[in-house]
């Protein structure tokens, strides 16, 4: 009896603290993770030429899905939705809070934080594991890149 107790409470602490908080419904659509308020978004060539000139821009953006981690939704990658630039941007959740839908597709409005930053060799494999790319692909990384990464608090998947 007191082995039974101990696992049901275990798995009803369990249930509670791995449960996603329920996504908001907006008029612009479903709100993930912090609430974005006021949206008010900027597009890829305005966030590029901002980040000329500063190491970390605070703004929102709104984009294009182009990929999302299919082992948990756990990262995005966003892609110019007026197609002006060909820069794309990796997009993280702070505080490993909250994830993306899987088959996530259409644009988004990410706040949060816009930076540059070098992700090594083992990270970029791990990442291209994740999107279920060949052995042959994640074998053929073999240089880091800078990349244009984002910490979103929040996320709007419009309509």
């Amino acid at each position: 009896m007191k082995y039974t107790f101990i696992l049901i409470s275990s798995l009803v602490v369990l249930s509670i603290a791995c449960k996603s908080p329920a996504p908001k419904i907006t008029a612009m659509g479903e709100n993930i993770g912090a609430e974005v308020k006021s949206p008010d978004p900027i597009d890829m060539t305005t966030l590029l030429t901002q980040l000329e000139s500063k190491d970390t821009v605070r703004t929102q953006l709104k984009a294009a899905v182009e990929g999302v981690c299919q082992v948990k939704g756990c990262w995005m990658n966003l892609v110019d939705s007026s197609k002006k630039s060909d820069q794309s941007i990796f997009v993280k959740f702070k505080d490993y809070a909250f994830f993306m839908p899987l088959d996530l597709t259409g644009e988004v409005i990410v706040d949060g934080v816009a930076y540059r930053e070098i992700t090594s060799v083992d990270e970029l494999r791990h990442y291209a594991e994740d999107e279920g790319k060949s052995a042959e692909e994640i074998a053929a990384i073999t240089e880091p890149e800078e990349e244009l990464k984002f910490m979103a608090d929040g996320v709007i998947i419009l309509k």
